[in-house]
């Protein structure tokens, strides 16, 4: 009779591999803390290994518990396509939990392409504000701008670059567009919280203070920003791959002045398991090549 390691203790110690931590895993899967660390000495015993070793506060696998998960991970992905092939059952609707800035400003006006062309995958969005915690009871697939999770498997959309725009009819016929005319427009700023104003930003970057007589609009989010610009009520900074569209249907116009790198990331992440899944993995060819 073949030995096979007991299959709930290979569930739970899939999801606490994958989220490096036992309380998550517990979260995940709506049991106690304590039951999770139950099952993973049951599985421990069974091998005979250890499978976690603890560096100060953070969890980590061991080589073998490497192994383990990794072959783990994708047997579990291939039962889940098994099942829907026998069973038949259909593809339920997709969670995509994204920014709402780059929902609203990128993704949505191309989403219509993909539902045209795959009309049986049904991708629900779910818009954040800060990055999620990263599990299957909070999304299937992820728009963020966390890397390198352990057991997700990620794709760099756009690295954020911050650019200057405003309405075309901001601007006079035959303006000079220089800092000194630039300084003297109403900015329309957004409060990034810990990262500080984006002009602010901006200004330093360029080595360069923004005058005190400067007037600054505050405003919470940068949709809010944007579309203050739209409708002539100053210059914002947005991320330049956002704006296009605006730009294509001259609801805005780049300005000639530098932009600026942040440094932030918008990924696509999804667990590795799940890669095989055809709703899936149509969703990802179809959204890398997007412009």
């Amino acid at each position: 009779m073949r030995k096979i390691p007991p299959l709930r203790a290979l569930q739970v110690f899939e999801a606490a591999a994958r989220q490096q931590h036992f309380s998550r895993a517990a979260d995940e899967l709506c049991i106690t803390q304590s039951a999770v660390s139950h099952q993973i000495r049951l599985l421990e015993d069974h091998f005979a290994q250890s499978l976690f070793r603890r560096e100060g506060r953070v969890l980590k696998l061991t080589d073998k518990g490497e192994l383990l998960y990794q072959e783990a991970a994708r047997i579990f992905n291939e039962l889940s396509v098994l099942n829907q092939q026998i069973t038949g059952e259909k593809q339920q609707a997709l969670r995509l939990a994204v920014y709402s800035s780059f929902a609203v400003k990128w993704l949505i006006p191309r989403l219509s392409e993909f539902r045209r062309h795959q009309p049986d995958i049904q991708i629900r969005l779910d818009m954040i504000s800060d990055d999620p915690v990263l599990s299957h009871s909070e999304a299937d697939m992820f728009i963020t701008g966390q890397k390198n999770q352990k057991g997700y498997w990620q794709q760099l959309l756009h690295k954020e670059r911050l650019i200057p725009v405003c309405s075309p009819d901001f601007i006079n016929q035959g303006q000079t567009l220089d800092i000194n005319w630039l300084v003297e427009q109403q900015l329309l700023t957004v409060d990034e919280g810990p990262l500080g104003l984006d002009w602010q930003r901006w200004f330093e970057d360029n080595d360069m203070a923004i005058p005190h007589h400067t007037k600054q609009h505050l405003f919470s989010h940068v949709l809010l920003a944007i579309e203050a610009a739209i409708v002539g009520q100053g210059i914002a900074l947005a991320s330049d791959f956002m704006v296009v569209d605006d730009i294509a249907k001259h609801r805005l116009i780049a300005l000639p002045f530098a932009g600026i790198d942040t440094g932030f990331e918008f990924n696509f992440l999804c667990k590795q398991r799940r890669l095989k899944e055809p709703a899936i993995a149509s969703f990802i060819n179809w959204l890398t090549l997007q412009k």
